[in-house]
């Protein structure tokens, strides 16, 4: 037994099933669709992230990064490499994939793709945590005196 049966999660909640979903296609897991390109996921800092694929071979206009509903998709399509014409030189050995791709990646609530940039055969793409004002820690003044109202301090005026 491989997979999961989420259908209790779906008749016993209300607005959960992008997490079911999320859950379901985790578990799906294929080795051939999982091993290229190579990429890196890392934390620059606190709230930055970077995503770096080896996109070899692939120029800008061969690929595609594409937001929509929390899923980013990296596409990678090679100009002529689905064309039937005959190759123009015979290869005695091909060690750098030239094939199409695409990659997806689940981000989480309050992710924001801020840019992407191609260096070196390594496609870099900035993701960034962006916290509404509302979520963000507020310090409370304590107050000493019985009967008045506790004064709300934000971070921003502390920081003045």
């Amino acid at each position: 037994m491989r997979g999961f049966d989420f259908s209790p999660l779906y008749r016993s909640t209300v607005g959960f099933d992008r997490l079911a979903n999320l859950l379901e296609t985790v578990t799906q897991y294929d080795a051939a669709t999982h091993s290229y390109p190579p990429y890196n996921i890392e934390q620059v800092s606190e709230n930055d992230y970077r995503i770096s694929m080896a996109v070899a071979g692939f120029g800008e206009s061969e690929l595609s990064i594409e937001v929509k509903e929390g899923v980013l998709t990296i596409t990678g399509k090679r100009a002529g490499v689905e064309s039937k014409e005959e190759p123009k030189s015979q290869f005695l050995y091909q060690g750098i994939a030239g094939r199409s791709f695409e990659r997806r990646f689940q981000l989480a609530d309050q992710m924001e793709v801020r840019g992407a940039r191609l260096e070196h055969g390594l496609l870099h793409v900035d993701v960034v945590r962006v916290i509404p004002e509302a979520k963000r820690a507020r310090k409370i003044a304590i107050s000493a005196v019985k009967g008045t109202e506790a004064k709300i301090v934000d971070a921003r005026s502390e920081a003045a």
